[in-house]
């Protein structure tokens, strides 16, 4: 067998049984593929179903289209890939709505009464529907004259992801190196990467005058291409294959890295970038990606 297809399904849902996963293997099966047993991760949670004879694309769609047939199973994300490279080496992963279940910049806003403002262009800037950089200018302009001190506030409102320690810790317990890298801050992105347990991290530089925000970032800017080059430069300084790179994102300044990592996951993605994604996770939480490399639940770093 040569690839895997796995079944994740967010923790204690109990949606995924043996009966779902042998309605996978049919699927594939009915296609031509050579198929093994399923051999679980977790019980109820997610599985594995080696394959052969099947391009991991073929897959699956096949299975997709028959669990979204099958009532109570549309929660239950797929990730067909390559056996080969399984286990990654090198996690590239953005921070907001990523790592940390908010946008930080959207929630420093607040302490100017501009939320509502500035989220929206937020959504549209992840969305891919206009620049980084300038939903950046913009968004960080409005926040002219802002307390310094609102910084603070506005990391303590946060909360790291469901799965991000453990996807870390864990990919750090079997010799991986993991970088968060954010188009947001480096005040988040350093005390965010200290607490979950980043090797190194990489933001932008919001300029703070006479203790407040002058409504200037500092560049140059983390955009899409830094995020790409940076996940490159590291393979490439790390001597990791790209095969055996894994990067994570939600928002259109995600997707290049996406595109170029041996495993990209749009996880709880914008539409268009879950759409752009080779692989997504919209379901499950942050340890979908152990999941995905083949670990068990109970070979997880939890601390």
């Amino acid at each position: 067998m040569d690839s895997v297809l796995t079944l994740i399904a967010p923790p204690q849902a109990s949606i995924l049984d043996a009966a779902t996963a042998a309605r996978a293997r049919a699927a594939m099966d009915v296609l031509g593929a050579e198929t093994g047993q399923a051999v679980w991760l977790s019980a109820n949670e997610a599985c594995d179903i080696a394959f052969s004879g099947l391009a991991v694309e073929q897959a699956e769609a096949a299975v997709r289209e028959t669990l979204n047939e099958i009532p109570n199973t549309p929660g239950i994300d797929i990730i067909s890939q390559s056996l080969d490279g399984r286990r990654k080496k090198l996690l590239i992963a953005d921070m907001d709505s990523t790592i940390v279940t908010g946008e930080t910049l959207d929630e420093l806003a607040a302490f100017a009464g501009l939320k509502e403002r500035i989220s929206a262009i937020t959504k549209r800037a992840m969305n891919g529907e206009i620049g980084f950089a300038e939903a950046l200018f913009e968004r960080v302009g409005m926040l002219s004259g802002l307390e310094e001190k609102c910084l603070e506030e506005t990391l303590k409102a946060m909360a790291v992801s469901p799965g991000a320690q453990a996807l870390v810790r864990t990919m750090r317990a079997h010799g991986a190196y993991t970088a968060l890298i954010s188009g947001g801050f480096t005040y988040f992105t350093e005390r965010i990467s200290a607490t979950v347990g980043f090797h190194e991290h990489l933001g932008n530089h919001l300029e703070i005058a006479g203790g407040k925000l002058t409504g200037r970032v500092i560049e140059p800017i983390v955009d899409k291409e830094t995020k790409l080059k940076t996940l490159l430069a590291l393979a490439g300084k790390k001597r990791i294959p790209t095969i055996e790179t894994l990067s994570v994102g939600d928002g259109a300044n995600d997707l290049p890295m996406l595109l170029s990592a041996g495993l990209g996951v749009a996880y709880h993605a914008k539409p268009a970038v879950a759409a752009g994604a080779r692989h997504r996770i919209d379901h499950g939480d942050l340890t979908a990606l152990l999941f995905a490399q083949g670990y068990a639940r109970d070979e997880f770093t939890i601390t």
